[in-house]
């Protein structure tokens, strides 16, 4: 299995204790994402030292304000860096005004179109803004991480982006979010953990880690009559054709 979006630096264990509960797990690779210089310097180190690991270099819409454009680019053309993001529109929080994660976004759209490296979106109550700006502006593949946007299901599906599904699909209280994945083509298809957030059943109310996106691969693959096989190879290749690792 792959876990498509988790944030090593975010969680308490070592590294190295992640990577390897996560191997023994079966899961065989992972992105590991920032989201302000500092996590962004440390995904590249993480995805220096292990194998299997690869890195997002991004600016998350709540700390726009802090985006520093030049070393952005340059942490963005490490050779270990296969995608920008995360980035996106945030209108839960509020905790960065509205026209500064518009133009974190924009630039960072860009960054993906000129480097030719997909884009990892967040989006928290600003669906429509975000899918705008997106079909406007995005060449680059799109990623929708922890996709939450069911009611906009079809709208993402027809502009060919992928839709990574987190451990909230798991919950009760999410049967919507659950039968939309049934209908996401199989080739869009993606897991992911966004640990140290989100644990899903039966790990909820505890930390998440890399390891658990098997528990979610296994909901979902019941969830679309699949065998957990079938859909780790749906997985597997879905991820390497779009982060090319």
């Amino acid at each position: 299995m792959i876990d498509s979006h988790t944030h090593l630096d975010a969680c308490a264990p070592p590294e190295e204790e992640l990577v390897e509960a996560a191997r023994a797990a079966g899961v065989v690779a992972m992105l590991t994402v920032g989201t302000d210089p500092e996590s962004c310097a440390a995904a590249l180190a993480a995805a220096e030292r292990f194998d299997g690991v690869f890195a997002a270099i991004g600016c998350h819409p709540n700390l726009a304000g802090a985006l520093d454009e030049g070393l952005l680019r340059s942490q963005a053309a490490h050779p270990r860096c296969v995608a920008i993001g995360e980035t996106g529109l945030d209108y839960y929080r509020d905790r960065s005004p509205r026209a500064a994660q518009r133009r974190a976004f924009e630039l960072q759209i860009e960054l993906a179109n000129e480097l030719r490296k997909p884009l990892v979106i967040h989006t928290r109550e600003a669906a429509l803004d975000t899918i705008e700006l997106l079909e406007a502006r995005a060449q680059a593949p799109v990623v929708l991480h922890c996709f939450s946007m069911h009611e906009q299901l079809e709208r993402c599906v027809a502009a060919g982006w992928w839709l990574s599904f987190a451990g909230n699909v798991t919950y009760p209280a999410n049967a919507a979010l659950a039968a939309a994945a049934e209908r996401v083509p199989r080739e869009r298809l993606l897991v992911e953990t966004d640990a140290p957030y989100l644990a899903p059943v039966p790990h909820r109310g505890k930390p998440n880690e890399p390891a658990f996106v098997v528990a979610t691969a296994r909901f979902l693959a019941e969830r679309l009559g699949l065998a957990y096989a079938e859909l780790e190879a749906i997985c597997a290749a879905n991820a390497a054709a779009l982060f090319g690792w």
